[in-house]
């Protein structure tokens, strides 16, 4: 399984990102996720998110969840870009595309990656009022 982490302080281009996609004529399903900041963080109004993340676990947490997936379901390829720094509200602060050869498998896959990044990597969020 292709895999790609990026972390970074840039905001997150989703066209571009897109645009770099390769996948295999025996897939059938990409999945893209973007996460985007809300203006309320546990009932308060918020203007932005600061992240902040210790890099070299990050990295490692992810790649035993990338290896975990690998195991799971019959992806080709997994990206993800977290943003890290200041993100406004209203602005990406992740985003994730999976690609596989069925929906479900994408969607699943998907979805148990951003819980499980959610529930394991050390990614902190700081409200910013």
């Amino acid at each position: 399984m292709k895999r790609q982490l990026i972390l970074t302080t840039d905001p997150i281009n989703e066209a571009a990102l897109i645009s770099r996609r390769q996948m295999s004529a025996g897939m059938g399903a990409v999945v893209d996720f973007l996460g985007v900041v809300r203006g309320g963080e546990e009932g308060k109004t918020i203007s932005a998110i600061e992240y902040e993340a210790f890099d070299k676990m990050v990295r490692h947490q992810f790649d035993l969840l990338f290896d975990a997936m690998a195991t799971r379901w019959p992806i080709e390829s997994v990206r993800l870009v977290h943003r890290i720094g200041v993100v406004k509200v209203n602005e990406p602060s992740l985003w994730v595309e999976i690609v596989a050869p069925h929906r479900g498998e994408a969607f699943s896959a998907c979805q148990w990656l951003i819980d499980e990044m959610k529930r394991v990597v050390p990614i902190w969020k700081k409200p910013v009022a």
